[in-house]
């Protein structure tokens, strides 16, 4: 059971985080050469990653306590609905809201600044994780929290690396729009089969 959550937890992370890794690149080559900087980002990636699962957790407690058991089916379509429009976006070539150079463009590499343009980033990932939450027992939820909050450092070595090679980022980059609504879309459907929602 634990396993399967921490796999799970993986695997969710990775893909709505993708960008995430291409947006911390830009400020580890923003901050190359600058004492401290891999510590400012990391310490930002936390603070920012914190609040997204905070307001998620909240959001699940709160839905929870005040929704009927047989409504927490239907919350699938809150990924269901952002992979198809994902899905949308990279198939018109118009997903100018993931313009990643211009997420970091003028700004200084601080903890409150990257902290900043990771809850900024985050708003799907609340919107992914709530409905998880909500569909798995509290305890998963706490292996999901752990498993997140471990996975944020090695998401900053990962953009650490990335940044000192290009035709990484690129490659990460080309793939993102694909994988990212691919996987909403599944985990929306799961969600909705899985909790017999529209009597599935």
């Amino acid at each position: 059971m634990i396993l399967t959550s921490v796999l799970q937890a993986m695997g969710l992370f990775a893909a709505t985080n993708i960008d995430d890794i291409i947006v911390l690149s830009l400020f580890c080559a923003r901050g190359a050469g600058q004492r401290g900087t891999t510590a400012r980002i990391l310490a930002g990636q936390y603070l920012g990653f914190a609040g997204i699962l905070g307001a998620a957790v909240l959001v699940t407690i709160g839905a929870g306590a005040f929704l009927p058991s047989a409504a927490i089916p239907y919350f699938g379509l809150i990924p269901l609905g952002l992979g198809l429009w994902a899905a949308w976006q990279a198939w018109r070539g118009d997903d100018d809201d993931d313009d990643d150079e211009a997420k970091v463009a003028g700004k200084k590499v601080g903890v409150w600044t990257v902290a900043g343009v990771t809850l900024a980033n985050g708003g799907d990932n609340i919107g992914v994780y709530t409905p998880v939450f909500l569909s798995v027992e509290p305890l998963a939820v706490v292996a999901y929290c752990i498993v997140f909050l471990a996975l944020v450092a090695v998401l900053v070595a990962l953009a650490k690396f990335v940044a000192t090679r290009p035709p990484i980022a690129e490659v990460l980059e080309r793939w993102e729009h694909i994988l990212f609504p691919i996987v909403l879309i599944g985990l929306g459907i799961v969600i909705l089969v899985s909790g017999g929602a529209f009597g599935l």
